[in-house]
């Protein structure tokens, strides 16, 4: 069998994986690693010490390399250095579509850089879909600086992902894991999402699909799950126990659903699966369906969905 042809009608440059402060940096970069070819990275951090050489890889650094001065704790300074670096990051959005921003909040270039490059790709034209950490309950401080700095990247950014360290704290513990070397919960989702848009499937999904979700009124969040072709409530459960912090997704009013599998996925998998999924959304939402087979999923299925239109209690 043919190999299937790696790009659907985007370029590589389309799509930019962003990092912004340390954890974010590590995320990003383990994610790039699952997709380089289809996807450029941008690493943006006051510290060297987060930044990666690789393919399709820029740095973009706030503050001088002989500056001492960090931006830790100091949210307004790495707000402040990111806009001075507009000339910068204009250029290296000039051919970007879709930015995905992988951010940590609570401390100074998390909280105050991740905002301000998502207002900067937002004007540039592209949609900016953004998953931000948030501190442990037992850091009163960080947490309130970092709940404020989400309310601000959540008027900026078109969906804005809650994800919480806690939840995946105990996730790794319970696999035995370092959850500072990463999550790979969000490498799947940033994975998921870049094939979803760079290679052809049986039923393909385009920007214009993302953006007719994303344009819905209401919260939005996105959910990644993995598992057995024939055990499709396993996939699902899978997605609900996402490290994301609690969100009542019912009466959603947009939904995009991508379901990935081996060659073996049969018609009927895809339909079970994608009916899980959808169940809970609101009767009359708007659902955009993808299905695409993937050689190295071999007896695995994966479905990444947004969900948007979400209307908080």
């Amino acid at each position: 069998m043919e190999t299937p042809p790696t790009v659907a009608g985007m370029d590589p440059s389309s799509i930019l994986i962003a990092g912004v402060g340390g954890i974010g940096c590590a995320w990003a970069h383990r994610a790039h690693q699952r997709c380089q070819d289809s996807a450029h990275l941008v690493l943006i951090d006051a510290d060297e010490s987060s930044f990666h050489t690789g393919q399709n890889t820029h740095h973009l650094r706030l503050g001088h390399a002989l500056d001492s001065v960090g931006c830790a704790a100091l949210p307004p300074l790495a707000e402040q250095r990111m806009r001075g670096l507009n000339t910068l990051t204009s250029q290296l959005l000039k051919e970007t579509e879709l930015v995905l921003l992988l951010t940590g909040l609570g401390g100074g270039v998390g909280t105050g850089a991740a905002q301000e490059f998502a207002r900067q790709a937002r004007q540039s034209g592209a949609i900016v879909l953004a998953v931000a950490a948030l501190p442990f309950p037992s850091q009163p401080t960080r947490h309130a600086i970092a709940t404020e700095g989400f309310e601000r990247l959540e008027r900026t950014a078109h969906v804005t992902v809650r994800l919480s360290l806690e939840r995946l704290a105990r996730q790794a513990r319970e696999k035995g894991q370092l959850w500072q070397m990463g999550a790979e919960w969000v490498e799947d989702l940033v994975e998921g999402l870049v094939r979803t848009l760079m290679q052809m499937g049986l039923i393909n999904l385009d920007l214009m699909d993302l953006r007719a979700i994303v344009n819905q009124s209401g919260e939005a969040t996105m959910l990644v799950g993995v598992g057995r072709p024939d055990d499709p409530r396993g996939i699902l459960e899978s997605a609900l126990k996402a490290p994301l912090a609690e969100m009542d997704v019912s009466g959603a009013t947009g939904c995009l659903i991508q379901v990935e599998g081996g060659l073996g996925m049969t018609i009927g998998q895809v339909t079970a699966v994608a009916d899980l999924f959808t169940s809970a959304v609101d009767e009359h939402a708007q659902l955009i369906f993808g299905a695409r087979v993937s050689e190295d999923l071999e007896d695995t299925i994966r479905v990444v969905t947004l969900l948007s239109g979400i209307q908080s209690s």
